[in-house]
């Protein structure tokens, strides 16, 4: 007795370790929990199992993720609806039937043999957010307290990935908001009426502005150094239907010429000694926005030569690299 104690206890204590790494080690919760309810199967013989959640809006319980059985049967078993789980959830206490016979299910059976209906809440912050539930093949006079506790176990390990991960899409939403409110700063900030300057030269280049920013062409900036060529970019840029797209400036002049390549298309793992990895360049970096290249003029002939094939067509062919859609 001792020792089959010992080898459920390790079996108890790799299946720990099994759904810890499932939940912790992926963002997608449902296939997560999907996971989990496989590990329970095939270690523990729980046949059919399923995690519920209450609906924050209408209080009601949905599958999250069921196995052994689809969600539309779970949720025609009346104890999902309003009977033991319901019971559950308000009291924050497990429940155990054996065998699962007694359970209100309007006189249908879902398997052919007799079953113990095991259910625990999950708690998050002291408050029960949903449950655990499973079929385990019934035993006469056997003492499920140890199951029981054991999926306590997994349901708080629930707990604690659906706190995460609400954690984590708390502040996917937070940081969503913040882009957007400094997007909004950047439109505002390069909107053409901020560009300083009211004679008849200035008024000719927003008239070129207003009628560039819209388009899907590639502009030319000509100026002396200090005039704002890069202002004009980024008021194109922000005035565009790109605005919500990447910026990427490109100051040529400051990068060497044995690296201006690279760094503009990017290159495949092994093209060259000591390419460890696939490398994006900044032309695939602003795929769908635009590219800003700051001091076009100082690139070597045959450097140029190549950026005028990809301003051309538009796609790149060094490196195998992907046809992307658009440029500056």
């Amino acid at each position: 007795m001792v020792m089959a104690r010992t080898v459920d206890d390790v079996k108890r204590l790799s299946t720990l370790v099994d759904v810890s790494h499932t939940l912790f080690s992926t963002r997608n919760l449902k296939a997560a929990l999907h996971r989990l309810l496989e590990i329970l199967e095939r270690d523990h013989g729980m046949v059919r199992s399923v995690v519920t959640m209450l609906n924050d809006g209408s209080g009601q319980l949905h599958v999250e993720a069921a196995h052994g059985l689809t969600a539309e049967a779970w949720l025609e078993r009346r104890e999902l609806s309003n009977g033991v789980m319901s019971r559950v959830l308000r009291s924050g206490r497990p429940v155990v039937i054996p065998p699962a016979s007694r359970l209100p299910v309007d006189g249908r059976k879902f398997t052919k043999h007799e079953s113990t209906f095991i259910c625990a809440p999950i708690v998050v912050n002291r408050k029960p957010v949903g449950a655990l539930a499973a079929d385990l093949p019934f035993r006469k006079d056997h003492d499920y307290s140890r199951s029981v506790k054991f999926l306590r176990k997994m349901a708080f390990m629930i707990a604690q990935a659906v706190k995460v991960h609400r954690l984590l899409a708390k502040e996917h939403q937070r940081l969503v908001e913040e882009n957007i409110h400094l997007r909004e700063e950047l439109r505002v900030r390069y909107d053409f009426s901020n560009i300083i300057g009211n004679s008849s030269a200035m008024r000719r280049v927003y008239e070129q502005l207003s009628k560039v920013a819209p388009s899907n062409t590639t502009v030319l900036i000509r100026g002396e150094s200090g005039t704002g060529k890069e202002l004009i970019a980024r008021a194109i840029h922000y005035n565009s239907p790109k605005a919500k797209r990447p910026l990427i400036r490109v100051s040529c002049a400051a990068l060497p010429e044995t690296l201006i390549e690279s760094e503009l298309f990017g290159y495949e793992k092994g093209a060259f000694t000591g390419a460890l990895e696939r490398k994006k360049g900044r032309f695939e970096l602003a795929d769908g926005g635009r590219s800003l290249l700051d001091g076009f003029g100082d690139l070597s002939a045959s450097t140029q030569v190549k950026l005028l094939r990809v301003l051309q067509e538009k796609s790149l062919s060094r490196w195998a690299a992907p046809k992307l859609s658009s440029w500056m």
